[in-house]
């Protein structure tokens, strides 16, 4: 497995890169049987170290995790509980799918896009209905199937997925609800 182990604006030791990929190639290799790369950033925000890890499966699958400590090492073991606990949470699931799936999960290209906020002043008329762009990048859609979706979203901490559904091959959506379950949008029925 391949580790990109940073730092925004603080140094990386070589104790702490020997530390980090001794123990997430532990809990990645225990539940993924071929993780292809993992990336590390650590960060301070005011007083407390952050940890954001995200691991990428040789299925295309993507496994994320963020944690906050007052100590760099802690901020890191508590960003690799939670990964760990989310991986054997899906293992059996995530053991099914390398079998049935021959083939890397297929990506298509497509195109993300940030809109501006509308601001506090909810009172004044905007001046045109066409939302003002910030930022545009590239992203791309997997293609899954719904119950695949539903553990990707969730493995990942996203409110949101939009996929290419692998039974119609057309985009669907799946969400999380305020009611605590999980929303499908199938455009095609």
């Amino acid at each position: 497995m391949r580790y990109q182990i940073s730092g925004k604006q603080i140094d990386i030791g070589e104790a702490l890169q020997t530390h980090v990929e001794g123990e997430l190639g532990g809990i990645v290799g225990k539940y993924a049987e071929r993780p292809t790369d993992a990336t590390v950033v650590f960060s301070r925000d005011a007083h407390e170290f952050v940890c954001e890890a995200t691991v990428h499966l040789s299925t295309g699958l993507t496994t994320q995790a963020k944690a906050h400590s007052h100590e760099i090492y802690s901020a890191f073991d508590q960003c690799a509980d939670k990964m760990e606990k989310q991986l054997r949470r899906y293992k059996r699931r995530l053991k099914d799918h390398h079998k049935e799936r021959s083939q890397p999960v297929e990506l298509s290209e497509a195109s993300s896009y940030i809109l501006a906020a509308n601001g506090d002043d909810e009172a004044a008329e905007p001046d045109s209905l066409q939302p003002i762009i910030v930022a545009e990048m590239e992203t791309k859609i997997p293609s899954l199937s719904v119950g695949e979706a539903v553990m990707q979203m969730e493995i990942a901490g996203a409110p949101v997925l939009v996929f290419r559904n692998e039974g119609n091959k057309e985009i669907n959506v799946v969400y999380k609800r305020d009611d605590g379950n999980v929303g499908w949008i199938d455009p095609t029925k």
